[in-house]
């Protein structure tokens, strides 16, 4: 049995993942953490989501919640995952990231981290995603200039973050495959008198709305054709299980950062 402790326990995916761990014969919910004005707060984790008893009491302090676990899924943002990464770097625990928004200097942090214990950190845990980004990589690679590229990204919106961490590494893909620098070819928005559009640019567009889960569209669109690919999430539970598996592939891992990609063995690793 994996003992795995959960950050951000109360909210929509945290709680989603939980009940996957609780459900999981292979898999033991062993911790949860939120805020201190949480509501389960000293409440038994499975008793406060309506599940079976777990023994677990959700607690508001890092050492507390996860004193007894062997890997910890974050699914929260920067702020709290990068003390949590810090308290698994010191104790010996798996990590994997699902979080997004984090600045260079913050990646790097969490990079540093994962010099002394394994941890996946990817912006999505969907396989179809991950099979995307591979994918659109190499459409890139064979797609020249003369085909704009285009990615729009719509989520719910109470999303913090934008563009999405998502969109954020398919334009990354999308770089890669063209053999260009992103920072200097992406475009986030467009408003006003704009000119013709320059060749080469990536644009990144952002959606919020209602309760979308979350979808990303890649164009490609060059003269009297137009390719697209997209991806609908229908649900988070696609999110919380690849989580769940990408935990279990962090077991008896050396340290380092990984991917879900690697996860999945369609990353460099598995190149």
């Amino acid at each position: 049995m994996m003992k795995t402790g959960v950050v951000g326990f109360g909210g929509r995916m945290g709680s989603l993942i939980a009940r996957i761990l609780m459900d999981s014969p292979d898999m033991d919910l062993a911790g949860a953490l939120e805020a201190k004005a949480h509501p389960a707060i000293g409440r038994d984790a499975g008793e406060f989501l309506g599940h079976k008893t777990s023994g677990v009491r959700v607690s508001a302090s890092i050492e507390e919640a996860f004193a007894p676990c062997d890997c910890i899924i974050d699914f929260t943002f920067p702020e709290v995952t990068l003390p949590v990464a810090r308290y698994a770097s010191e104790t010996g625990k798996s990590v994997v990231i699902g979080s997004t928004g984090f600045t260079e200097d913050q990646k790097k942090a969490v990079a540093s981290f994962a010099a002394k214990v394994p941890m996946v950190m990817s912006p999505n845990m969907s396989i179809g995603v991950n099979v995307l980004f591979r994918v659109v990589e190499m459409m890139a690679g064979l797609l020249d200039e003369s085909y704009d590229a285009e990615i729009v990204e719509a989520h719910h919106r109470m999303k913090k973050d934008a563009p999405s961490g998502t969109a954020l590494a398919l334009a990354l893909a999308l770089a890669r495959g063209r053999g260009v620098d992103l920072d200097s070819h992406a475009r986030y928005e467009r408003h006003g008198i704009i000119g013709a559009r320059p060749a080469g640019e990536i644009g990144i567009q952002t959606v919020r709305a209602g309760d979308i889960v979350g979808e990303h569209l890649v164009m490609f669109a060059g003269g009297g054709e137009r390719i697209e690919i997209v991806h609908r999430a229908h649900t988070r539970e696609n999110f919380a299980r690849g989580a769940v598996r990408a935990a279990r592939w962090l077991s008896g891992k050396t340290p380092g950062l990984h991917t879900m990609m690697d996860v999945l063995g369609i990353g460099d690793e598995g190149r």
